[in-house]
């Protein structure tokens, strides 16, 4: 409720330095982010109406981090915020997730650190991964390219949220290694693992470390990265791992989603709108009927008009 105020109070002292000759530019920012205010109980805090909420008790109960991945991921910086203990527990709960996932992997990553000290940018060839290392690859740098994206367009809610894909990602490729899956590929896998872990988990607290600085740098350091985290670069993101062989394709008959299939990412409409017919949960819906049209977005959907 103060920023209009706020901004007219900078820019005024701005200005005034600068007609006395104290600085040289005629604005004071080049870019201003307004922060909205923490609500409790769809009301502004405020002492007088008796809740507000002490964050050293949170902090002292959670943990700093936990307090600021709350705030962050419950509403777009710019918009009120709406204060939920439960989601305090929420984010202390994705916490616990992280710190337990790098202990489970702790042992590759530090072994893969201390024989191969390397500037994290280099990473493996994951082209040569088992399949469902290949896939969590491409969706790892999918949710980092949005994740550096909304950094820059200051929607941190966003990143947070990206942030936890990120890390069911790792977790389900996790199970599915501890599960003795993908039996075809364990000489394969054996050969880069530490590598792949040592990886996937630079990324994830690379990107969390903004928002949850003092856990990040803990297992930075538990894990045997060199320096501190701080210093780190970005992950960068690998843009052939982002081109897809295959798309889901979703086919609908009259609005309704009847199937969803797997299909090459380069077929044109011809094909995509023939596989869509051919699929049998989609023949169930439109025998009898009069195909009146078929709408196809390619790389999106196939929708089959019948009556």
């Amino acid at each position: 409720e103060h920023a209009i105020l706020h901004l007219l109070y900078s820019r005024f002292f701005h200005k005034l330095l600068r007609d006395a000759g104290l600085v040289n530019s005629d604005e004071p920012f080049k870019r201003l982010l307004c922060q909205g205010m923490v609500l409790k109980d769809g009301a502004k805090m405020s002492k007088s109406k008796g809740n507000t909420v002490d964050p050293q008790a949170m902090i002292d109960q959670y943990g700093a981090d936990t307090v600021r991945l709350f705030v962050i991921f419950a509403a777009p910086p710019e918009q009120s915020l709406e204060w939920n203990d439960a989601g305090v527990e929420g984010a202390y709960r994705f916490i616990k997730r992280l710190w337990s996932f790098s202990q489970s992997v702790g042992e590759d990553v530090r072994e893969y650190n201390r024989r191969v000290k390397k500037d994290p940018s280099v990473v493996p060839d994951f082209t040569k991964a088992p399949n469902r290392t290949k896939a969590a690859w491409s969706e790892i740098n999918e949710h980092a390219q949005q994740i550096l994206n909304d950094y820059e367009r200051q929607q941190f809610n966003t990143v947070a949220a990206g942030c936890m894909k990120i890390m069911n990602t790792l977790q389900r490729v996790l199970n599915v290694y501890e599960a003795g899956e993908e039996i075809e590929a364990t000489d394969l896998w054996a050969n880069f693992q530490a590598g792949t872990w040592a990886t996937f988990t630079s990324i994830m607290l690379r990107l969390l470390n903004p928002i949850i600085p003092h856990v990040t740098h803990r297992l930075w350091q538990d894990l045997g990265y060199e320096g501190d985290i701080i210093d780190a670069p970005w992950p960068a993101v690998d843009e052939s791992a982002l081109v897809k062989d295959s798309i889901e394709l979703v086919v609908q008959v009259n609005g309704k989603v009847r199937a969803k299939l797997e299909v090459p990412a380069d077929a044109d409409k011809d094909t995509l709108e023939q596989l869509a017919r051919e699929e049998p949960n989609v023949q169930r819906f439109t025998e009898d009927k009069t195909v009146r049209k078929v709408i196809v977005i390619p790389g999106k959907l196939v929708n089959i008009v019948a009556n």
